[in-house]
């Protein structure tokens, strides 16, 4: 795949080691941040397909990753990532149709995966027309044991893609709700009080199980949090995404921000 970059790429500023809350890859700004977003998927199917024959990713909502489906989207990655053996799933839905702006998948269809040629019946998004919340969740999870057949383990996805909201917040994995404590279902319906809905998620073991995880942060609200998140006490419970940590040996957590995000953090050089 010619579109691939080595990790020291012009567009990155800085990369630091922060032990076991993962590395943190600094770049300019939100367009370098979707550039090398599209290049850590590219090489994450490359890999996946090179090793095991087919890549699992698993996608998140949010600006970043709708900009990054626009480059592959693009050439040269609309030509050269092999999408029959891609497989497209979300770490988190809105209960709402998968035709509303507010889907993620959706929204994922629209602006890219609907553009390349992956089949189908590779594009798995949560059934947001079941019975309720409860039941998506369930269908999700009997979905993921069916298609990893890993029984009494986590799946493990090549690469998850993350975001993290002002609050700390990561997949569907809000502050002080229920969800921060299953550590048995694969996927949940997670009632948010603040927001008074309910979202559905995978939880913190699955999140943790994949080869890959990268979180996509980026603008100056996030900048805060952030710090706090990455270098302050542990409280995963006010700010979930402390939960997020490499489970397995052959497991890599990234962080990768942009200039505005991490202006906060005290940069040590890996």
């Amino acid at each position: 795949m010619t579109a691939k970059k080595e990790l020291g790429s012009p567009i990155t500023h800085a990369v630091m080691d922060l032990g076991p809350r993962g590395h943190v890859i600094v770049v300019p700004d939100g367009s370098a941040l979707a550039r090398a977003a599209a290049e850590r998927f590219a090489h994450a199917v490359e890999r996946a397909v090179e090793e095991r024959g087919q890549a699992f990713i698993a996608l998140s909502g949010g600006s970043t990753p709708k900009q990054m489906g626009t480059i592959l989207a693009r050439e040269p990655y609309r030509s050269q990532i092999p999408w029959d053996r891609v497989h497209i799933f979300w770490g988190d839905e809105r209960w709402v149709p998968l035709g509303s702006p507010e889907s993620n998948a959706g929204e994922a269809k629209r602006g890219f995966l609907d553009l390349v040629p992956i089949p189908l019946a590779n594009v798995h998004p949560w059934d947001t027309e079941a019975e309720s919340p409860r039941d998506a969740a369930a269908a999700y999870e009997a979905l993921l044991r069916e298609t990893f057949d890993e029984p009494g383990s986590a799946p493990r996805f090549d690469l998850v893609l993350l975001g993290m909201g002002d609050d700390g917040h990561t997949a569907s994995l809000f502050p002080n709700t229920d969800a921060l404590a299953e550590n048995q279902n694969l996927a949940v319906a997670n009632f948010v009080p603040k927001m008074d809905v309910t979202r559905l998620t995978l939880t913190a073991p699955v999140l943790n199980a994949a080869r890959e995880i990268l979180f996509l942060v980026g603008g100056p609200g996030k900048a805060e949090t952030l710090e706090a998140v990455l270098e302050g006490p542990e409280l995963p419970a006010i700010f979930p995404a402390q939960m997020i940590r490499s489970a397995l040996p052959d497991s890599h957590l990234w962080w990768l921000v942009d200039e505005d995000a991490g202006a906060r953090l005290h940069r040590r050089a890996a």
